[in-house]
């Protein structure tokens, strides 16, 4: 009987170790890619004067937003994204700075989720987000190029132009074209992220790149309102393939505006039963010398499954959780 119950105990750690085997090495060819194309996007960035930078992964207070959770470490958390602590490093007279880091955030999993992700940021300044538009296309198209992979890319089923100037599209005028409420409607109703999810994303950058751009002033904490139209923000998002790859802003420079943002969001938080944190100070006394700059997050793992056409956030990164 001994050797059965041994066999059946070296089977039962056999099977699992193979099974891993099988998927890394499935993923090999993906990886590779991966890599040409995060030194891509070094060289991009290196060869425009950018300084990379690191900042720190556990810190004090996250930036307070409404939807996004941080995971506690202790009595810090994980960052969510390194947005607060490389905008007091353009406070401090940076002119240039980007980052590739881990980010964290409490309870996202899914094709194009994952509890922790890539996150390519970077901020610029004395430019406003139309400007920083153009700059991300520059990024997106100069890594094609350095991948090989022309003007045209294919990303499931999908064939996507690269071509320049991509399209820009106001998040007023989606709505008007692909959704069931009008966007005064949703935004009453508490409807705007599920109608953007279902009915708006899956339309944008189908055909070629698409920026979706002037959000309304409730969906962000850290983004400077439009002088032209107070009711929305100078903030945009890059669509391909119906896949949000990237989300960018002109930064709010304004102490007592961001303390208020901050304060509501906190309130938002507790009236839906979610951690309330502590507020950065530090990032808030900083804005006695924040210039205008603009800035921008780009999910890197996406970014890797459209340029190597795999549906899943899974298929481009070495350890998922349920492997780790």
């Amino acid at each position: 009987m001994i050797p059965v119950v041994d066999n059946i105990l070296q089977e039962s750690r056999v099977k699992p170790a193979m099974e891993e085997a099988l998927v890394l090495a499935r993923r090999r060819d993906a990886l590779w890619r991966r890599d040409r194309m995060i030194q891509a996007i070094r060289r991009f960035f290196s060869e425009r004067c950018y300084l990379e930078v690191e900042t720190p992964y556990r810190i004090p207070a996250p930036a307070p937003e409404s939807h996004i959770d941080a995971v506690a470490s202790g009595n810090w958390f994980l960052h969510t994204s390194p947005e607060l602590y490389m905008k007091r490093l353009i406070a401090a007279g940076y002119p240039k700075i980007f980052q590739i880091c881990k980010c964290f955030r409490e309870g996202e999993r899914g094709p194009y989720h994952l509890p922790e992700f890539t996150m390519l940021e970077w901020y610029h300044q004395g430019i406003d987000y139309r400007i920083l538009m153009e700059e991300c296309e520059e990024l997106v198209t100069s890594v094609a190029s350095d991948l090989g992979c022309g003007e045209v890319i294919h990303w499931q089923g999908k064939e996507i132009a690269l071509q320049g100037p991509w399209e820009m599209f106001s998040v007023r005028e989606a709505f008007e074209c692909y959704s069931p409420l009008s966007l005064t409607e949703s935004l009453k109703r508490e409807k705007f992220d599920e109608i953007m999810a279902c009915y708006i994303a899956p339309h944008m950058g189908k055909r070629r790149p698409q920026f979706l751009h002037d959000y309304p002033v409730y969906s962000s904490t850290l983004t400077r309102t439009k002088k032209e139209d107070p009711s929305v923000e100078e903030r945009f998002e890059l669509y391909i393939g119906g896949m949000e790859v990237a989300n960018g802003s002109s930064e709010l420079a304004d102490a007592d505006e961001q303390r208020l943002r901050f304060e509501m969001a906190q309130q938002f938080r507790r009236l839906h039963g979610k951690m309330v944190y502590p507020q950065p100070e530090r990032f808030l006394q900083v804005f006695l010398t924040m210039p205008e700059a603009s800035g921008i997050a780009l999910g890197v793992d996406r970014l890797a499954m459209i340029f190597t056409d795999l549906p899943a956030i899974d298929d481009v990164v070495t350890f998922t959780p349920e492997y780790i």
